[in-house]
C-alpha cells in the first residue's frame, strides 16, 4: 500500500505502510516511535550519570539566543520564536528543580534590545507582562518555595510590565529556597556604571571610605548582591560570546555554547551542558 502525504515537509510523501497488529502505520510514524524511545533512554542515562555525580552547579546562567533564527528556518512569524522561547524557559526551569539547581538567571531583554523594531518590542513587551503574571501563578513555583526577581533597569520598561513584575516578585518575596531571576532591558555595562554611583555617592556621604572600596564594595551593589556568582553560562545559536551579559559575575564563570537555537534547545542538550561542567577542573584563576 501506498499514501502520499500532502504537507509542508517535503520529506513525507510515497511513504510505503506496513502492517500493525490492528492497523495500518507508516514507516516513518515507526522509525519516529524508535528514535523518541532511543531519545529518552539516552536521557534517562544522562539524567542518572548527572546525578551520580555531587558536582551540580548552583547557579546557572542562560543567554537564550536564536529565538528569530529558529522562526525563520521553519518559515514562521518572528513572533512565533519567541513564545516557543518562552516554553523552553519554562521547561528549563523544569529541569533546573529536577536536578536541585538552586539559581537560574536568564538573559530576556536587553537594552540594546530597546532599539528593535517598536512593533516587535510592543509584542515582546506583551510576552513579558504575561509571562511575568503566569510564573507567580505557577505551581511549581510555590511548591519549590522559588523567589522571582527582575534584573535590569526596569524604570525603561512600561507601567504594565512593571507591575506584572512587581506583582511576581511580591507573590515570591518570601522564598529563598530556589531563585529565578529574569534579566530585562539589561546591560552589564549598565549595572557596573550603577554600581560605581553607588559607590562613590556612599563615600561623599561619607558610609564608607576610599580605602574601603574593594571587589566586595562593588559586588554587594550589583543587581545580583544577594547571590553566588554563576558557575555555569549557557549559551544557545553557536554565537560565543557573552554579549554585555553579567560581566562582573562570569570572571571565573565556566562557559558552555551549543549551537541549537533556544526554542530548540533539548533537556539532553541541557543535560550535556552539566556533564561538560561536571568534567571540567575550576582553578577560580590559580
Amino acid at each position: 500500500m501506498v499514501v502520499f502525504y500532502t504537507c509542508e515537509d517535503p520529506t513525507h510523501f510515497y511513504i510505503p505502510q506496513i502492517p500493525t497488529l490492528n492497523r495500518w502505520k507508516p514507516i516513518s510514524d515507526i522509525t519516529k516511535t524508535i528514535s523518541d524511545t532511543a531519545y529518552k533512554a539516552y536521557e534517562r542515562k544522562l539524567f542518572k550519570e548527572i546525578k551520580s555525580k555531587r558536582k551540580i552547579p548552583t547557579h546557572i546562567a542562560v543567554i537564550m539566543d536564536g529565538n528569530r533564527r529558529f522562526a525563520r528556518q521553519l518559515g514562521l512569524e518572528e513572533g512565533m520564536g519567541h513564545i516557543k522561547g518562552k516554553d523552553k524557559l519554562e521547561d528549563m526551569l523544569g529541569w533546573c528543580l529536577e536536578l536541585g539547581i538552586k539559581i537560574l538567571t536568564v538573559y530576556a531583554f536587553s537594552t540594546e534590545n530597546i532599539k528593535r523594531d517598536s512593533e516587535q518590542v510592543e509584542k515582546l513587551m506583551e510576552l513579558f507582562e504575561d509571562n511575568f503574571r503566569k510564573a507567580a501563578e505557577d505551581d511549581r513555583v510555590h511548591k519549590h518555595k522559588v523567589r522571582i526577581k527582575a534584573i535590569g533597569a526596569l524604570d525603561i520598561l512600561p507601567p504594565e510590565v512593571r507591575d506584572a513584575i512587581e506583582y511576581a516578585e511580591e507573590k515570591t518575596k518570601d522564598y529563598s529556597e530556589y531563585h529565578f531571576n529574569i534579566a530585562v532591558a539589561y546591560g552589564g555595562r549598565e549595572e557596573l556604571l550603577q554600581a560605581i554611583r553607588k559607590v562613590a555617592r556612599d563615600v561623599k556621604d561619607g558610609v564608607i571610605g576610599v580605602e574601603d572600596i574593594d571587589q566586595r564594595a562593588v559586588a554587594d551593589r550589583l543587581y545580583t548582591s544577594d547571590l553566588p556568582d554563576p558557575d555555569l553560562i549557557l549559551r544557545t545559536s553557536g554565537e560565543e560570546r557573552v554579549s554585555n551579559f553579567l560581566i562582573w559575575q562570569l570572571a571565573y564563570s565556566e562557559l558552555y555554547f551549543t549551537d541549537v537555537y533556544w526554542p530548540g534547545f533539548r533537556k539532553i542538550d541541557f543535560l550535556r551542558a552539566i556533564r561538560s561542567y561536571q568534567k571540567r577542573q575550576r582553578r577560580w584563576g590559580e
